[in-house]
């Protein structure tokens, strides 16, 4: 067993999951991978379980009953994670969005660089860092994290970010199963809660891009969860970690 798990949540990934998969097993440093499908009927889990063989140890498997939602995959991991001695978590996607060759970076800005969680960050800098998005849905992000910043006073730029690692005491301290949200407004969630207990955030900054297979998860409701969501955290607020 290695010391960092990335989980990967999938719903009809057939396109791209073996070659994310193998993409991760290629990097220089060790990562134990965990997808987590909620039964996909394009057989995403079959190809998984074919791939076990190869990766024997190394590639595990949790085939959820439908589809619960992207937050409650997390959550599904992150048990799974801390219940077998994992010291860093990574979420990150299934559609090559998030460029492998990033994984590293983040482990190392928690293993040797002080932070508490990485952030995988496309607005860092100044700068916008995506691939392939037309202008409407770039705007609405990326004006959806500074209303997050607004709203919240949390200082993280990208707070909607998918592709971030989590030092295992983290996880240990945020009450994983009072997380409310599931959709978009998970991971904001995520990084407020983090920063409220006093853990040290730091982004990094990446290029994302757009995945070329597959459709996106992307919906009205989930949007509306992100934006009402996060004056429900604000209002609650969240006592610092003594």
């Amino acid at each position: 067993m290695q010391d960092t798990l990335v989980i990967i949540p999938t719903y009809n990934e057939k396109d791209t999951i073996e070659r994310i998969i193998r993409a991760v097993f290629s990097e220089d440093k060790k990562f134990d991978v965990l997808v987590v499908d909620d039964h996909s009927p394009d057989g995403t889990s079959v190809i998984v379980q074919e791939l076990q063989k190869e990766y024997k140890d190394r590639l595990f498997l949790e085939v959820r009953t439908d589809k619960k939602g992207l937050g409650t995959a997390y959550i599904h991991g992150f048990h799974w994670a801390l219940a077998r001695g994992y010291q860093y978590i990574i979420e990150m996607d299934a559609d090559f969005s998030h460029n492998p060759n990033d994984l590293i970076r983040l482990y190392n800005a928690c293993a040797e660089g002080g932070a508490d969680v990485s952030v995988g960050s496309r607005y860092v800098n100044n700068q916008v860092n995506v691939v392939n998005w037309d202008i409407k849905r770039l705007l609405l992000s990326y004006f959806a994290s500074r209303y997050v910043r607004f709203i919240t006073r949390i200082p993280i730029n990208d707070t909607t970010a998918g592709f971030v690692c989590y030092k295992r005491k983290v996880l240990e301290t945020i009450q994983l199963d009072k997380i409310k949200f599931i959709g978009y407004a998970f991971q904001i969630e995520m990084k407020f809660k983090a920063w409220k207990h006093g853990f040290k955030v730091k982004e990094i900054p990446v290029i994302f891009t757009d995945r070329e297979f597959g459709t996106s998860k992307m919906n009205s409701k989930i949007i509306n969860e992100a934006v009402f969501g996060v004056i429900k955290m604000r209002l609650k607020g969240l006592p610092k970690a003594s």
